[in-house]
């Protein structure tokens, strides 16, 4: 989860007192051999997305499927945690770690829903991908905020391992060469699409210069709704740049020496370990109260710390 939903969950308007209740699904599927079959259909379903998330994101998971299923294991959280929900909110998450000769560490698919005080709601739905150190691959993030019927917050980026000034040749591989920066141009030049500026210095520290962060905003009409929005333009796009992901960085050969790997190892923890203590130990307790997110963030530990 971005650092930009972390900031929405921690507004005011967000903040959750649940009554710790757990998804009765969730018990159920902990205690039969079919319980991750079952998690794995009820987060496809996306029950709080509008049409236009869930066939995008539909899209881009069927896409990692058909290029990447080989490399990949099957979801191996807790079934608790796979699904829950404490009272106004419910999360799903999905994490498939990569076979041992894949460049693929794990890819975490997950969506969180919280109905608001205001009568709104507010819904996340994220893709992450993190490789192994055997490459110096960027990591991949796709990320679609909504707080409110018309405007939408939408993240896309090939989060760079490597500092861009004192590499320029990891700059051209993976973001000159590819044209990553096309897709940004092309989605900022949208009547009601601007660039969403994160108060976060660190957020913005950590993306590439040819990150999508942009905020859609279709209150004015100028710019359709944002269902028009999402299938016309950010579900191309998205389909797009994870194609260039997947042929450009998860499915090469690994490039890097003991030296580099040990540079990487140590880059990932502290990018990880951020995620889960600063992002998700802050925003999940407010939602789901302290003792199921301390539930979920154990078992996102295994995998996050490494």
């Amino acid at each position: 989860m971005a650092i930009i939903a972390h900031s929405v969950l921690l507004s005011s308007s967000c903040r959750c007192v649940p009554r710790l209740r757990l998804s009765v699904s969730g018990a159920v599927a902990s205690m039969d051999s079919g319980g991750s079959e079952l998690n794995r259909s009820k987060f496809l379903e996306f029950p709080h997305a509008s049409a236009a998330q869930r066939n995008m994101m539909l899209g881009l998971i069927s896409s990692v499927d058909n290029r990447l299923g080989s490399s990949l294991q099957g979801c191996t959280l807790p079934h608790d945690v796979q699904h829950f929900s404490a009272g106004p909110a419910s999360a799903s998450l999905q994490l498939r770690p990569g076979i041992p000769s894949s460049q693929i560490d794990f890819i975490l698919e997950s969506w969180i829903h919280c109905k608001l005080p205001s009568d709104g709601a507010l819904n996340i739905i994220s893709l992450s991908a993190y490789l192994k150190s055997s490459t110096n691959a960027p990591h991949l993030v796709v990320e679609l905020i909504q707080s409110t019927p018309t405007s939408l917050v939408f993240i896309i980026d090939l989060t760079p391992r490597k500092d861009l000034v004192s590499y320029p040749d990891y700059l051209k591989a993976y973001y000159q060469e590819t044209n990553l920066d096309k897709y940004r141009q092309q989605l900022q030049a949208l009547p009601g699409v601007k660039p969403y500026i994160s108060p976060y210095l660190y957020f913005r520290a950590l993306v590439s210069p040819t990150a999508i962060v942009v905020n859609i905003d279709a209150a004015t009409g100028e710019a359709g709704n944002i269902e028009e929005i999402i299938q016309a333009h950010v579900e191309p796009i998205a389909k797009e740049i994870l194609q260039i992901w997947m042929e450009t960085c998860a499915c090469p050969d690994g490039n890097t020496d003991e030296v580099e790997r040990v540079y990487l190892v140590e880059r990932d923890r502290v990018l990880r370990k951020n995620t889960v203590d600063v992002e998700l130990g802050s925003s999940l307790p407010k939602l789901f109260g302290q003792e199921l997110a301390n539930r979920a963030i154990e078992a996102l530990k295994k995998y996050y710390y490494g």
